[in-house]
């Protein structure tokens, strides 16, 4: 397949409107508290009879950062008071007993990934301790084969953090960066140097890691044209494996941060797809693949070549390449993924603290997809990560006829035939390199949620 961009002004311009990122489908305005602690031990149970050497993800979300970036969006504790992460990881080791006792340890973790906040506010005992802990109740690849990431801050990581971070099995991280003009990094709160940021990537690369990603943030306040365009020349000097070239989504009645930020400041709508467009012929023109939503990378990632063989996959981590695994969420406001259910934590330390002070697993919501939710969540993965949908595939995956099944969907999509965003035919339907940006849109054709109830808020697509 082309994995390529091609930017068209005016038809994104038309199409620009809100809606989900689909990481997961039904997405979390689905979720609801008739699914807690005891129906995610009877699907867990359920898992371990059906398929007992189905691997395992784990995601861990440490909260604490630092300082606060104002454009930040994610469930953090900006705090500068490095006590506050024992506690913390007393009660992940507590959660991580109560989740190990539940799964069968012939289940292998295939994927691990910690995430933030900042994981590396820990330091290197707590890092040392929490990897520890995780290797005590579940099975961990020794192999080096398993994917194992993390996210980096750079101003808060040393060579010596980069070692031992390998040394515990990461061979993947992302870094992040934003923004290297300082006007642009002081309106957001987020001062950070060239040499710090590339001194953590020289140093996964002296240490063996696998793949580096660096994320980068168009729509910032004083972005311009050319002032991002340094950024990312400055970037692809070092070559990382992928870029993550993400959407600033300024929705300060939702975040607080936000508020922090002068929307004067902020450029334009206009002015943001200038800045894309430039940085999509950029990273084009440095051999750069599209992968979708936001990501790119070279040819011989991972990511690329699971796209080109059609088994690339997407989970509340974004793409990935294990399909195939049950995702286990730790920690506050972590959101796993088993079997055909979603479940969520907690959202605050008090009432994380509390709940597992007691002996409980801490979700305190979820939802069991039914075979609706199941047949569209197999449509919305084909398009989001591969941009192709082979109708006989999802035929004999559901046992359903497409056409007749998605006879209203199919009607939809001709205005997007005749706009350019994909191509259809009797047997597939195919995002056009015009529509990749788009997908989102493409997505929403089915999404029953959508038509159902119309007040969600969502960011916009580009």
């Amino acid at each position: 397949m082309e994995q390529i961009l091609t930017f068209d002004m005016e038809l994104i311009r038309r199409y620009d409107k809100a809606g989900p990122r689909y990481t997961s489908y039904p997405t979390a305005v689905q979720f609801h508290d008739g699914f807690g602690p005891e129906e995610y031990k009877a699907v867990v149970e359920r898992t371990n009879q059906e398929d007992p050497l189905r691997p395992l993800s784990l995601y861990f979300h440490i909260p604490f950062c630092d300082t606060v970036c104002f454009y930040c969006g994610c469930n953090k504790i900006a705090t500068k008071d490095r006590t506050k992460s024992p506690p913390y990881l007393d009660r992940v080791s507590k959660e991580l007993e109560l989740q190990g006792a539940l799964f069968d340890r012939s289940r292998v973790v295939e994927q691990l990934h910690w995430g933030g906040g900042t994981p590396t506010f820990l330091n290197h005992d707590e890092i040392r301790r929490l990897m520890d802990t995780t290797r005590k109740h579940f099975t961990l690849r020794d192999d080096d084969e398993g994917e194992y990431s993390i996210e980096i801050d750079p101003r808060e990581a040393t060579a010596e953090t980069v070692a031992l971070l390998r040394e515990l099995g990461f061979n993947r991280m992302s870094l992040g960066l934003q923004d290297f003009d300082p006007v642009v990094q002081k309106a957001v709160n987020r001062m950070q140097t060239e040499e710090e940021t590339f001194d953590v990537l020289h140093a996964a690369r002296d240490n063996g890691f696998k793949s580096v990603s660096v994320d980068l943030i168009y729509g910032l306040p004083h972005q311009t044209v050319e002032s991002f365009q340094k950024t990312v020349e400055k970037v692809l000097e070092v070559r990382p494996n992928r870029l993550s070239v993400f959407n600033y989504a300024h929705l300060p009645t939702l975040f607080k941060p936000q508020r922090r930020i002068n929307e004067d400041d902020l450029p334009t709508p206009d002015r943001k797809l200038e800045i894309l467009q430039r940085t999509n012929q950029q990273l084009s023109e440095a051999g750069y693949l599209y992968i979708g939503m936001d990501h790119f990378a070279l040819p011989d990632d991972e990511l690329a070549v699971a796209q080109r063989e059609g088994t690339l996959y997407r989970n509340f981590q974004g793409y990935s390449t294990h399909r195939d695994c049950d995702l286990i969420g730790v920690g506050v406001t972590s959101i796993g993924v088993v079997g055909n259910t979603y479940s969520q934590n907690l959202k605050t330390t008090e009432e994380y603290y509390a709940a597992i002070d007691q002996q409980q697993l801490p979700v305190f919501r979820g939802v069991e997809l039914d075979v609706d939710d199941i047949l569209r969540r197999d449509v919305i993965t084909e398009l989001i990560c591969n941009f192709r949908l082979r109708f006989i595939d999802i035929e004999q995956r559901n046992n359903i006829k497409f056409s007749e099944y998605f006879a209203t969907e199919l009607e939809e999509l001709k205005v997007m035939v005749k706009d350019g965003l994909v191509t259809m035919d009797e047997e597939s339907i195919t995002v056009a390199t015009a529509g990749r940006l788009l997908i989102r849109n493409v997505c929403m054709v089915f999404d029953r949620y959508l038509r159902e109830k119309s007040e969600q808020r969502f960011s916009k697509v580009i």
